[in-house]
């Protein structure tokens, strides 16, 4: 089956901006990559987070009737994949609540969450760090995400209606209009949104279930890096190509462009281990 490509339009966004305790510059974003970070937070790491309100992350203006915990999980998640909150920084529950103007309640949830999908580490009697990178942890995720992945994609493509449908032609329109631009911001969002959408079309809470941790890092990972080894514009064609196969429910197209992405993705990140291994 022929997959089609429609116009759509972009989403307008909101913004947050962050700095780390008494020094009110962004942090430092080239990080040096651990092949195994096992230490924990021995020492105490003093970092505590404090939002201000100039632009940086990008937050999709949400569903009023969205659930608190669930607009705290996305703001907190986008600062933690394109590293406003570096690996290792403390995360203060006060500052939080504060500058989002969100209750602690629904900030602790956030963490929560986030906690179970890798991207925060919590500390008894000590409090909640982001966790740091793992690139031998990246591989084994790849091998693991390649399957769950295949049989998201076809369950979408299967069983998609019209109205997902639509929104997947959408999508593929805003994966173009990112590669166009190369705005690393605005991929994350995307990304983000087109595999919450091919979660809720594949009606499969198992494969749901696995799949949420590996998304966060493999996101954070990839934002981290993505302009010194990654091609961002060819991520989002094969991405384009996949929304477009769902959209007119090609469950054999969307298989294999779903097979072809986690594939670039290990590319992606056996080059950058071998920057790594090597200097």
């Amino acid at each position: 089956m022929q997959c089609s490509n429609p116009a759509s339009r972009l989403l307008t966004r909101n913004s947050f901006d962050l700095s780390i305790g008494e020094n009110k510059k962004r942090p430092d974003l080239s990080y040096e990559l651990h092949a195994r970070h096992h230490a924990g937070y021995k020492g105490g790491i003093s970092r505590i987070v404090m939002l201000h309100t100039k632009v940086v992350t990008q937050i999709p203006v949400s569903d009023p009737d969205e659930p608190q915990s669930r607009i705290a999980y996305r703001m907190i998640e986008a600062m933690i994949v394109t590293h406003e909150l570096p690996p290792g920084t403390r995360i203060s529950e006060v500052s939080l609540s504060n500058k989002l103007g969100i209750g602690r309640t629904p900030i602790r949830e956030a963490l929560q969450r986030l906690s179970f999908e890798g991207t925060v580490k919590i500390v008894p009697r000590s409090g909640a760090y982001v966790s740091q990178i793992d690139l031998v942890d990246q591989l084994a995720m790849i091998e693991v995400r390649k399957g769950i992945e295949n049989v998201l994609m076809g369950r979408a493509a299967r069983f998609a209606h019209d109205p997902e449908r639509q929104h997947f032609r959408e999508l593929a329109i805003k994966f173009e209009n990112v590669a166009a631009t190369n705005d690393g911001h605005a991929f994350v969002e995307v990304d983000r949104e087109f595999n919450s959408l091919v979660v809720a079309t594949a009606r499969n809470k198992y494969a749901a279930h696995a799949i949420a941790p590996i998304e966060a890092e493999t996101r954070r990972f990839w934002y981290l890096y993505f302009r010194q080894f990654g091609d961002l514009q060819h991520v989002c064609q094969l991405h384009a190509a996949v929304a477009r196969c769902i959209a007119a429910n090609d469950e054999e197209g969307a298989r294999a462009g779903s097979d072809r992405i986690v594939d670039y993705a290990a590319e992606y990140t056996q080059k950058t281990l071998k920057f790594f291994s090597q200097n």
